[in-house]
């Protein structure tokens, strides 16, 4: 496949590259506001929504697990998250968020302005039009 270096092209690539450095910096403030890292933020909005293993957490992160059990210490000892046995194998250990992490996840997610503000001013069919085109780069399938 060849690469594509035309204008529109560069100009969409660098347009995305802005998108996702503004939302990093962003996310790492709001983490900062909770006395959090930005790993320490990501892990816990992730656990926010399901209980996982830390092998898991690390694939979807793309991390050493090791980092990620450094991780979930940090926000054990906070009273964040806990580990649980799991239920389908007791040998197994998943993160989960206390009642005092999950309210942490969603004031965080809540804080997240630069998308969600942005977002608001475009149409519903304008943002369904926008979902579409990142699932279709991601090579998901299109929502229903």
């Amino acid at each position: 496949m060849a690469t594509r270096t035309d204008p529109l092209t560069l100009e969409v690539v660098e347009l995305i590259g802005t998108v996702v450095a503004r939302y990093y910096e962003e996310y790492e403030e709001a983490a900062a506001a909770h006395s959090l890292t930005g790993a320490q933020a990501r892990v816990l909005g992730l656990l926010s929504l399901e209980p996982m293993p830390m092998r898991r957490i690390a694939q979807k992160l793309k991390c050493e697990p090791s980092n990620v059990t450094g991780i979930v210490d940090r926000l054990e000892v906070r009273g964040l998250v806990e580990r649980l046995p799991d239920p389908a194998d007791r040998r197994v250990k998943l993160a989960a968020p206390t009642e005092k992490g999950t309210r942490t996840a969603r004031q965080l997610r809540e804080s997240l302005d630069f998308a969600r503000e942005p977002l608001a001013g475009l149409s519903d069919q304008d943002r369904a039009v926008l979902r579409d085109l990142l699932r279709r780069m991601l090579g998901m399938e299109p929502a229903v």
